[in-house]
């Protein structure tokens, strides 16, 4: 390891300001978090940025349907994640927004430095378009049947089925996922960037080592067929920066997002004298800056990212890091099996150091998915952190304060057996850096295997009995005592809020690397007090079941609020306003449901004879992802009776059934409370 101070920026990939933290981001956030933390334990000026990605479609849509400016919103999810950041652990020197003034002044100084070299192009291209919202749809927004494998309810660039990738265009029964209008084409003027410039200099930067072999491989198949230019504008009304000299044109989420890694930077460098913002960015800096992200996104950060850069003038990426995903007992997370688990439900629940450990014990290099399997992360954390490593301390504190007066030792007497466990750091020091952390957590476990193996072979306690050994047994202690503070100074970047209590428990200042060449020696140590509790059964299985009641709230969420349509936690906006006089000629009627079939031919619809009372209808409702026929006979429900027929191909609606929820099997029929008559006028 080298000596001489370096000077880092790391950043993780920012977390979408429409949505809360979940287990599978913090795979990211404490890989990152640990690499940190080791570094500036090396004596190195290692600063930690990130922000909330704060711009899109998703946010304004969300912010309309719940009545609030997309600034409140932002404002509320920035407080959320900065609180599940901090209690685990995760210490960033800076964490910012990408609706920054900052974040502004950097995209339009990048997006003019690239404009002005020739590297933007304009034209016009045809797009989905919802008639209704009168706005155009990203693809994420179209649903319809996959021209694959046929699933049904798919969105529009890629296929959650079978796998597919595709235009919106080609989807089967397209609808937007905001108002359930059939989408048309149309034509708007959108600005490109010319990503193919740089396939030179994107070539000989991913030769030049800056990704992980698996990445770089991939990274040569995007070459082999083409780099396409790259959509960085997005039509009004949308939530972000305009572009200059452009009206009602809007950066593309994805191209301010990345700089928001610079405008956090600069934020911070605003904030703090020993920081340079040019120092770090500008193209001939030695300093160095990694990304560390999901292998997900590797497509914009190791193409688009460094050719924007490069383009305008920045320097680019010393290394851009990804990892893989993670599972949950070898199966994607999942809301229905309580393994969907928000930061905020495990921390109500469990010790936040359980997973930074857990995680740290199971992550490598590479970009190989990461499965916590609950069952092992129990054994894990219980065997490894409190059956070897706090058992050291536990086991030697008592005997030095209550028969030593908390005095280690005056001399070390085992020199050789301290000195085998520092020169261990070097080892352990190369791995840390190289981001093998489920190796280095080998090499500490083994380590503590040999304290604890050294401490058994002594016998202290048999010792004590004996007379005049008194000496012998305090030696034996301290020994142990200060095997355990270079265990703790190695897992200190996985473990910081233990490594603090070890601190104070051992009466020291806070631990780096280079303090443990040296023994403590003639030294007072203070009570000891338990670091780390066992995982519990019970608290795992709370959890699960507290995932699972997160579900069930969304869901009476969507029954609750029959106006707002979720897609994937994009949320419809609501609709414009209409005058009392229009709302007043809806009749809506109670309605008995006496009979429901599937229509042969139509891939969403039941056909529904209704009881109003007075007559029948026959009304075809888009409910069959959603209800078998069989379970809607004798049901109430709720119908728009005074809608004008709609004659289909498989014969005529006579009405329509009011429904809420997202779609798919997430849908619900409106059924009013017992003692509704079929007939009776909704009020």
């Amino acid at each position: 390891m080298t000596t001489k101070t370096r000077q880092i920026l790391v950043t993780s990939a920012l977390p979408y300001a429409n949505g809360s933290i979940h287990i599978g981001h913090l795979v990211e956030y404490i890989q990152t978090d640990i690499w940190v933390r080791f570094q500036k334990m090396q004596g190195h000026q290692c600063t930690y940025v990130c922000a909330d990605d704060a711009h899109g479609t998703p946010i304004m849509l969300r912010a309309q349907s719940e009545g609030i400016t997309p600034e409140v919103l932002i404002a509320a999810t920035d407080k959320e994640h900065r609180a599940d950041f901090a209690e685990f652990n995760v210490d960033f020197d800076n964490f910012h927004s990408t609706h920054s003034e900052e974040n502004r002044e950097i995209v339009e100084t990048i997006y003019k430095r690239l404009r002005d070299a020739g590297h933007i192009e304009q034209r016009s291209i045809k797009q989905a378009y919802d008639p209704e919202k009168e706005m155009f749809l990203p693809d994420r927004f179209i649903k319809g049947t996959c021209p694959k494998c046929g699933a049904e309810d798919q969105y529009g660039d890629n296929c959650e089925v079978c796998g597919a990738t595709y235009a919106p265009t080609d989807l089967k029964n397209p609808v937007s996922a905001i108002s359930g209008a059939t989408p048309i084409e149309k034509e708007s003027e959108h600005y490109f960037f010319k990503l193919a410039d740089f396939e030179p200099m994107l070539r000989e930067w991913i030769k030049g080592g800056h990704t992980q072999d698996a990445i770089g491989n991939k990274v040569s198949e995007w070459f082999e067929s083409g780099l396409q230019s790259w959509d960085i504008s997005r039509d009004a009304p949308y939530f972000g920066f305009e572009i200059p000299d452009a009206q009602g044109k809007f950066f593309y989420v994805w191209l301010d997002a990345p700089m928001g890694y610079m405008a956090s930077f600069k934020n911070l460098c605003d904030k703090r004298d020993d920081l340079n913002f040019d120092d770090y960015w500008k193209v001939d800096s030695k300093h160095e800056v990694y990304h560390f992200i999901g292998k997900d996104i590797a497509y914009f950060h190791t193409l688009f990212w460094p050719a924007v850069l490069s383009g305008s003038n920045y320097r680019t990426p010393t290394a851009v890091f990804c990892h893989g995903f993670l599972t949950v007992n070898g199966q994607k997370m999942s809301k229905s099996r309580g393994t969907f688990i928000k930061a905020r439900t495990y921390l109500d629940n469990l010790n936040p150091e359980y997973l930074r450990y857990y995680f740290a014990a199971k992550l490598g290099n590479g970009i190989d998915d990461l499965d916590l399997n609950l069952d092992d992360f129990i054994l894990r954390v219980n065997s490894d952190l409190v059956g070897k490593v706090v058992n050291i301390a536990s086991r030697c504190a008592g005997y030095i304060k209550k028969k030593c007066d908390g005095q280690l030792s005056a001399t070390c007497s085992e020199p050789e057996l301290y000195q085998s466990f520092v020169h261990a750091g070097d080892k352990i020091a190369e791995l840390f850096e190289q981001r093998e952390f489920s190796h280095a957590v080998r090499e500490i476990m083994a380590l503590a295997d040999k304290a604890n193996q050294y401490i058994d072979e002594q016998k202290p306690w048999a010792l004590a009995k004996e007379e005049g050994k008194e000496q012998q047994v305090q030696d034996i202690y301290s020994t142990g005592v200060n095997l355990f503070r270079v265990l703790m100074t190695y897992l200190k970047p996985v473990l910081p809020a233990m490594a603090e209590a070890t601190e104070s428990f051992l009466n020291i200042d806070a631990m780096n690397w280079s303090d443990i060449s040296e023994p403590l020696t003639g030294h007072e140590i203070n009570k000891f007090k338990p670091l780390m509790t066992r995982v519990e059964q019970e608290k795992v299985d709370a959890l699960v079941e507290a995932s699972k009641e997160d579900l069930k709230q969304e869901h009476h969420k969507t029954e609750r609020k029959a106006t707002i349509k979720k897609v994937d936690k994009k949320i419809e906006p609501i609709a414009d306003e209409i005058a009392f006089d229009d709302f007043a000629k809806i009749d809506l009627r109670i309605a008995k449901i006496i009979k429901a079939e599937h229509v042969e031919g139509a891939d969403k619809l039941l056909r529904l004879t209704l009881d109003i009372g007075n007559e029948t209808r026959n009304v075809f409702a888009g409910i069959k992802s959603a209800y078998q026929p069989e379970d809607l006979e004798g049901k109430h429900t709720v119908m728009v009776a005074n809608l004008a027929p709609r004659k289909m191909r498989f014969g005529v609606s006579e009405g329509m059934v009011l429904a809420a929820g997202p779609g798919g099997e997430d849908l619900w029929i409106l059924e009013p409370h017992d003692g509704a008559k079929p007939g009776m006028r909704v009020k």
